[in-house]
């Protein structure tokens, strides 16, 4: 008889079959189309201005520092300033008077392109004998305030008494130590022969100097300076006129001060603006500075 076999009960260990639920495989609108907006992205991103306005600065920047670097021009364009620069020069200036109303002083200071920044600053103060500009008491203030170097100017009238205009300047005008020495801008005969305009001009600075104990400085014109000015007042501080020019042609030890521009633009200043260098470093400049205050 066959042996009789063992059966034992086996428990069903496999787990319960449960139905997942399907993946939910349809796509969002953004999904389907991700790429499509990439694209659309792109193709605007290329037909900008804005994106080619960069890329210009970018490249006129890259291409500025390279022409910097390889080929010296002596005459660069600003185009912060709106104008050329003699690169020669590091002390930078500009002038101004009521023509160019009301000024951000602070942010003239700040202004900067490639190294050039304004140090100094010449303020229109009176003319003749009774005409005080009208910005000049705020332009004198504020431009201290800011920090730049400031000096005050007169509009010289060749037939006005030389003395009595001084007396003038120096009633309206409170120099005081740190300020640039008093300027007298003389740019018409009146009508005046050489030697009686030579004589007027001379009564004025003997005043300034009498007053003041510090010599003025004459601003003039390249052609004014060379037909009435130079054989006479070379001991001076000389400040000339003369526009859109890469060099002044003048001798360098017979001027002090170049206004070499009438047009350039000043962050803080609307309108036209005139600008200076000064022939010297900064430690020249402090050296012709007003010592004491008057």
């Amino acid at each position: 008889m066959p042996p009789i076999r063992k059966t034992t009960n086996r428990t069903n260990t496999r787990k319960p079959v449960t139905t997942r639920k399907k993946r939910n495989t349809k796509k969002t609108f953004a999904q389907k189309h991700k790429l499509k907006f990439i694209i659309i992205l792109v193709v605007l991103l290329l037909f900008s201005p804005l994106y080619y306005g960069k890329l210009f600065r970018t490249a006129v920047s890259t291409g500025r520092w390279v022409k910097d670097l390889f080929v010296f021009d002596e005459y660069p364009h600003h185009d912060e300033f709106g104008i050329r620069i003699p690169r020669k020069y590091h002390v930078h200036g500009i002038d101004v008077s009521s023509y160019q109303g009301k000024i951000n002083w602070e942010k003239v200071v700040a202004m900067e392109s490639y190294n050039v920044k304004l140090s100094f600053a010449f303020i229109k103060a009176t003319e003749g004998v009774t005409l005080v500009d009208s910005y000049f008491q705020r332009n004198w203030r504020e431009s201290k305030e800011a920090g730049i170097i400031r000096g005050a100017y007169h509009y010289f009238k060749p037939k006005k008494s030389g003395k009595w205009q001084a007396k003038f300047f120096l009633q309206t005008v409170n120099l005081e130590a740190g300020d640039l020495p008093p300027v007298i801008d003389i740019e018409e005969t009146g009508g005046l022969s050489k030697l009686e305009l030579q004589l007027n001009l001379q009564e004025f600075l003997n005043e300034i100097e009498a007053k003041t104990k510090t010599k003025p400085i004459i601003y003039t014109g390249y052609k004014f300076f060379e037909d009435n000015i130079k054989d006479k007042f070379s001991d001076y501080t000389i400040w000339i006129a003369h526009y859109y020019q890469p060099k002044l042609k003048l001798p360098e030890t017979a001027w002090h001060f170049w206004q070499h521009a009438d047009n350039a633009h000043i962050d803080g200043i609307k309108g036209k603006v005139d600008m200076n260098v000064f022939n010297g470093d900064e430690v020249d400049l402090s050296a012709l500075l007003i010592q004491k205050s008057y």
